[in-house]
């Protein structure tokens, strides 16, 4: 009998902020790699998920919202999305049900793109069939993708039928990445990531986004890991806002990621956070290239 040719691939998501794209990759790979809030903006760096079976190896890229840049910062998150746009083997276009056909700066991305393009109506648990069909209407006379396929990222439903076509247009080759690799990401990055969702679930306004964690020191012992971080603001009076008043604010950011890193690891977690003020961080190059922006 034939051996099943082995197949393996990239496939980026890709679309405005606040679709649902990370909410879709870790549906998909079956694991919490991305940030997910209800704030837009939260992914800032490509961050890949690889899922692999005998007969596959999947490589998916979150990638940062599409936005015109303001910041050096916005500059190479965008980098990161045309990139992830150049190694594509399939390309994730989604959207939601609540688009507003202001997709032009993601669709412009796209316009050269000669790799199947599946566009995701995303949020579809939110809307009615009437509103579905007419969705699919105005994507198919305004841009014929591939593919459009109704989905709930968050409810898993229309990810089977959608996987079942990834498959099909992924190309035959060997694996890129060793089996048993999940992300091509570093422990630190999602330790500094895990810190960086709570910013965005315990602060308002422009905190988060002022924001940035470093990973100083990672120390794994037998029985206990033990981490110190720093949190980069903008201005000082950003730093008090994050510590809080006696510390109960950044204490409680502290508690519920270190929760989040103990179930991520399965190990005690030891983790001292503090804050420094980094100005302008977001246009400095070279703090940029510190905290991974930038290529050396």
């Amino acid at each position: 009998m034939a051996e099943t040719p082995h197949k393996a691939g990239f496939v980026s998501i890709v679309g405005k902020p606040n679709v649902g794209k990370s909410t879709l990759m870790n549906a998909l790979v079956g694991e919490k790699l991305s940030i997910i809030t209800s704030k837009a903006q939260t992914t800032r760096h490509r961050i890949m998920g690889i899922l692999n079976s005998d007969e596959f190896q999947i490589v998916y890229s979150d990638t940062p919202g599409i936005i015109k840049p303001q910041y050096a910062l916005h500059e190479s998150m965008m980098g990161f999305v045309r990139t992830s746009l150049e190694d594509a083997d399939v390309i994730l276009f989604v959207t939601d049900i609540y688009e507003k056909h202001d997709e032009d700066d993601v669709i412009k991305r796209l316009q050269h793109a000669k790799v199947p393009i599946l566009l995701l109506i995303n949020k579809i648990d939110q809307a009615t069939e009437e509103e579905v069909n007419e969705k699919v209407a105005y994507w198919q006379e305004h841009m014929n993708p591939t593919e459009i396929h109704p989905i709930s990222a968050l409810h898993n439903f229309g990810l089977d039928q959608l996987f079942a076509r990834l498959l099909h247009y992924l190309p035959e080759h060997p694996p890129y990445f060793p089996k048993d690799e999940l992300t091509d990401k570093p422990e630190r990055f999602f330790v500094s990531e895990m810190i960086r969702e709570k910013i965005f679930l315990n602060y308002k306004k422009e905190i988060p986004y002022s924001c940035e964690v470093v990973v100083e020191e990672f120390k794994e012992e037998e029985d206990i890991i033990r981490i110190r971080a720093e949190i980069s603001v903008e201005r000082r009076s950003q730093k008090g806002i994050v510590i809080g008043n006696k510390g109960e604010a950044l204490k409680k950011v502290g508690t519920q990621a270190r929760l989040d890193m103990e179930n991520f690891f399965q190990k005690k977690i030891f983790l001292d956070l503090y804050v420094r003020v980094n100005e302008n961080w977001r246009t400095d190059q070279k703090l940029l290239r510190r905290f991974g922006y930038r290529e050396e």
